[in-house]
């Protein structure tokens, strides 16, 4: 695809060794927190043109567009970037499971500390 990243954005971006930048997916009818992936600046550049959520596999390294093989999209209507510019965060409709495991959201589980209702 080939997409390139607007300069001005591409310059407030702090990358880790890898190139990549961390990418906060959250649910916006409902606010909830659904998956942390990674993106370096062609799969920003990819998700900003086509508000699908595209994400960058550090294991398989290649581009994956959310639910392009499960089903389970990422329409995407806002990205922010942080004041930090090492995050972004992408406000999404999520259809289907959110985490690979088939769960709504991949902090369904694995509650280390929670206050006492």
């Amino acid at each position: 695809m080939g997409m390139s990243l607007d300069p001005a954005v591409a310059a407030r971006l702090k990358r880790n060794e890898a190139g990549l930048v961390a990418a906060i997916a959250q649910e916006r009818g409902t606010g909830d927190v659904l998956m942390m992936a990674w993106m370096d600046d062609e799969a920003l550049a990819r998700t900003l043109a086509t508000r699908k959520a595209t994400y960058y596999s550090r294991s398989r390294q290649q581009y994956w567009v959310k639910g392009e093989t499960s089903g389970h999209t990422q329409y995407v209507h806002e990205v922010r970037l942080d004041c930090d510019g090492d995050a972004v965060l992408l406000i999404v409709d999520q259809q289907g499971a959110a985490c690979h495991t088939g769960t709504h959201t991949c902090w369904d589980g694995d509650l280390l500390l929670a206050d006492a209702i």
